[in-house]
């Protein structure tokens, strides 16, 4: 077994590393993310860690799913305060460069249909392949027995989730369930940009949700309670409100009728600070 936390910066070097723990038999799982670590991240770490005797912990900016106009360049950086949440937790911090992810030439991409179409692709269109390459490449490089995604992004982890079964990829991709601030908001990264008052607005996308979720249980057409969601999200301070869609929680098709297995999702803008949020009906 690797003997302690460890960071390594290079493929190359992951390699060598993982290498004996891979001839040992050992289960390993990767948890992927960009860094800014807070306890939603560090819950799919501890619950990697109780499955699997190793456990990697991938931290890159992938600027692969940023816009033009996006945040990439202010996006929290926090690399040090990161790795000593991660002690105890990870075995080893994946921490590569833009040019060791992307190197002078790179030239592919991949593009992801099924649940990558709609919803965040009407308003973030490059995202979903810049998140499908970067995921992929992490994948192929660690080559793990499971990995790790939060269900706050629910789009993005049934991406994934396609993703790995269309390439045939021998990795079982498990969910983590969302971890919420006291007042209901979904752990983010990005709730670090709100303002306190902003904060406060921010915590009602969580009671929209539920709000909708009930309207369809009384049995408020689809369509309809969509529509109250996005109204009450204005209502309560809300600057716009990209979507409130009630989707299939397998595949994120479009319903008339609720289903057993349902998801609502939202994502609007609070100031300037896009936020995303989702639950099952």
């Amino acid at each position: 077994m690797i003997e302690g936390p460890g960071i390594v910066s290079t493929v190359a070097a992951l390699r060598v590393r993982l290498a004996a723990v891979r001839q040992e038999g050992v289960r390993m799982g990767l948890v992927p993310t960009m860094g800014a670590l807070h306890e939603g991240h560090l819950s799919l770490v501890r619950e990697t860690r109780a499955r699997c005797g190793l456990t990697v912990v991938s931290i890159f900016v992938n600027p692969a799913q940023f816009g033009p106009n996006e945040d990439f360049a202010r996006y929290p950086r926090t690399f040090e305060s990161d790795c000593a949440k991660l002690a105890g937790l990870a075995d080893v911090v994946f921490a590569p460069s833009v040019p060791e992810m992307y190197p002078e030439g790179f030239a592919t991409r991949i593009e992801v249909g099924g649940p990558a179409q709609g919803l965040e692709s009407d308003f973030r269109p490059h995202f979903f392949s810049g998140v499908a390459t970067v995921v992929a490449k992490l994948l192929i490089a660690v080559m793990p027995d499971e990995a790790t995604f939060g269900e706050k992004d629910y789009q993005q982890l049934l991406v994934i989730r396609r993703l790995v079964a269309d390439l045939g990829l021998p990795i079982e991709i498990v969910a983590g369930e969302t971890v919420r601030e006291p007042d209901g908001l979904a752990m983010s990264s990005r709730n670090a940009y709100l303002s306190p008052e902003e904060r406060k607005i921010a915590s009602h996308l969580n009671v929209v949700l539920r709000y909708v979720a009930k309207k369809v249980y009384d049995g408020e057409p689809i369509a309809a309670a969509e529509a109250d969601g996005r109204e009450a999200l204005f209502r309560a301070g809300f600057a716009s409100v990209d979507y409130v869609a009630i989707r299939d929680a397998g595949t994120l098709a479009i319903i008339d009728a609720l289903e057993q297995r349902s998801r609502v999702l939202a994502a609007g803008r609070v100031g300037t600070t896009r936020l995303i949020d989702n639950l099952a009906v």
